[in-house]
């Protein structure tokens, strides 16, 4: 794992102490354990926890300066992107939310262990934006659900001037397509869109930057079953 993860390093361009290598081997040991009586990742190899786990998430620190910045993981999982960009970048204020309770029970027992500060949050996406609008200055996800249902989850955290950047299969032009008209009416707008290959595998992904231009509407995010029903 932990050569996987220094032999990365250079192509994302990122250096990392040797604390935080050692914060970062000890997450991944500990997402293997918890693994075998949870499921939290269908990825259990070490190199590949280094390689499509840790290196795939922190190029998301390439895309903008974090340092200060705060950030909610929305439906973080098992703590992706938002822990290793938390290890690798430790100005950055996260909040990680989920709603699975035993998945946030995990992450809050096991971050103060390795000395990597977060608020952890069990609460469904639509009602913690619902009571916290415009709070963070970047929201991110990862694999959570399609950009149009995604977008209405979190651009209503997002403050006008940030960011929310979803990390995307490579192959999500039609879905980007599609979540146009909805990120415009929640106030964002589609930035850019950033393929990188992920170091040491061939596999391609893709961050969709997305920028808070004007404040989102107060009908928004609907509840789930209406937002799932009709996606904007």
């Amino acid at each position: 794992m932990k050569q996987a993860l220094t032999e990365g390093l250079p192509q994302i361009r990122r250096t990392l102490t040797p604390q935080q290598v050692d914060t970062f081997c000890g997450f991944g040991e500990e997402l293997i354990e918890k693994n075998k009586v949870m499921n939290l990742t269908a990825i259990t190899e070490p190199e590949q926890v280094a390689r499509l786990h840790f290196l795939d998430c922190m190029f998301l620190l390439s895309l903008q300066d974090f340092r200060g910045k705060t950030v909610v993981d929305v439906g973080c999982g098992a703590g992706f992107p938002g822990v290793p960009m938390k290890i690798a970048e430790p100005e950055l204020k996260l909040t990680l939310l989920d709603s699975l309770n035993k998945r946030i029970d995990w992450l809050s027992q096991t971050l103060p262990v390795l000395g990597v500060e977060a608020e952890c949050v069990s609460a469904r996406a639509e009602e913690y934006a619902a009571l916290h609008r415009e709070q963070y200055d970047n929201a991110v996800s990862r694999a959570v659900a399609r950009l149009n249902v995604l977008s209405e989850l979190c651009l209503p955290l997002v403050k006008v001037g940030g960011s929310f950047i979803a990390m995307k299969a490579v192959d999500s032009d039609e879905e980007i397509s599609q979540a146009a008209r909805g990120i415009g009416l929640l106030g964002g707008k589609v930035e850019r869109i950033v393929d990188y290959t992920v170091p040491g595998t061939d596999a391609v992904h893709r961050a969709v930057v997305i920028r808070k231009i004007k404040k989102t509407p107060g009908q928004y995010p609907r509840r789930f079953a209406k937002i799932k029903q009709s996606p904007l």
